[in-house]
C-alpha cells in the first residue's frame, strides 16, 4: 500500500523555497546599500547587568554624549574625540597662566592620575581656554612641571570659539574672557567625568545626579573655606566605577 503524499508540507516547503530564492537576496541588498538602519542606543553597546549606579546625564530625555571635537595636544599631535573611545576619562578646561583655580584642578588631577597608573584605558582631556598663548610648547612645558605622565592625558589647544562652544554648548561648563577678573578668563572648577561609550556620567546624591564634580578642593583639606566638602574621594570611586562596567 503506498504512503498518502502530505500535499500540505510539500505546500509550505515551496514557500519557503521561494521566500528564500526571491526575498533574502533583496534584504541582504538592502542591508548592503543601507537603506535597512539599525536604531542604536546606549543599551546596544553597555551590557545592562554591568552597569553601575551612576546616572546618564540627559538633555531633552537623551543620553548626553561628548561633542566631535580635534584639537592639538601637547605633543603637536591631532586628538579626537575618538581617541578616547573605549576609555574613561576627566574633562576639564583651564589655562596654563591661570592665577587661581587652575592650578589647583590640575594637583587634583595629578593625584587622580597616580591613582590609576595600572589602567591604560584611564585619561584625561585638558582644554585651554587661551589657545593664543597657550601653544603646544607652552603645554608641554606645562605638563611637564606638573608631572603629567599619564600617555592618554592629552592638554590641548586649537580655534577658540570651538573651544568656547565645546565648554559651553557641549558640556555646560562656563568659559568666558573677561579682563576685569584675575587672569583675563572665567571658567568652571568642576570635572565632567566621561565613560568607555563617550557618554557623561554621574554619581546620584539625595535622588538627583550631581552632573560634575568639584576640582578645586584637595582629599587633604577635605572642606574648604565655605564648609563645601571635597569630591575628589568619589571622582576616584566613580571612575572605577565605570571602569568596571
Amino acid at each position: 500500500m503506498m504512503k498518502k503524499t502530505n500535499y500540505s508540507y510539500i505546500g509550505i516547503s515551496f514557500v519557503i523555497l521561494v521566500f528564500g530564492i526571491y526575498f533574502i537576496p533583496k534584504i541582504i541588498d538592502r542591508i548592503n546599500t543601507e537603506d535597512v538602519s539599525r536604531n542604536e542606543s546606549r543599551t546596544d553597546f553597555v551590557d545592562k547587568n554591568k552597569l553601575s549606579d551612576l546616572a546618564f546625564i540627559e538633555i531633552n530625555g537623551e543620553p548626553k554624549k561628548v561633542p566631535e571635537f580635534s584639537f592639538i595636544n601637547q605633543n603637536g599631535k591631532v586628538i579626537s574625540n575618538k581617541d578616547y573611545e573605549g576609555m574613561v576619562y576627566v574633562i576639564e578646561f583651564f589655562f596654563t597662566t591661570c592665577p587661581t583655580i587652575c592650578p589647583r584642578m590640575n594637583a587634583n588631577l595629578i593625584q587622580v592620575q597616580n591613582s590609576f597608573l595600572e589602567y591604560k584605558n584611564f585619561g584625561v582631556a585638558s582644554f585651554t581656554i587661551n589657545p593664543e598663548y597657550d601653544t603646544v610648547q607652552i603645554l608641554k612645558e606645562y605638563a611637564d612641571n606638573y608631572g603629567v605622565t599619564n600617555p592618554n592625558w592629552n592638554l590641548m589647544t586649537g580655534d577658540q570659539l570651538a573651544i568656547y562652544k565645546l565648554a559651553n554648548e557641549g558640556f555646560n561648563l562656563y568659559t568666558a574672557k573677561d579682563e576685569s577678573v584675575e587672569g583675563g578668563f572665567e571658567h568652571s572648577g568642576n570635572f565632567a567625568l566621561i565613560d568607555k561609550n563617550g557618554f557623561i556620567r554621574s554619581r546620584v546624591v539625595n535622588g538627583n545626579p550631581i552632573i560634575f564634580y568639584n576640582g578645586m578642593i584637595s582629599q587633604s583639606e577635605k572642606v574648604d573655606e565655605e564648609g563645601m566638602p571635597e569630591e575628589i574621594t568619589i571622582l576616584k570611586e566613580d571612575i572605577i566605577k565605570l571602569l568596571n562596567e
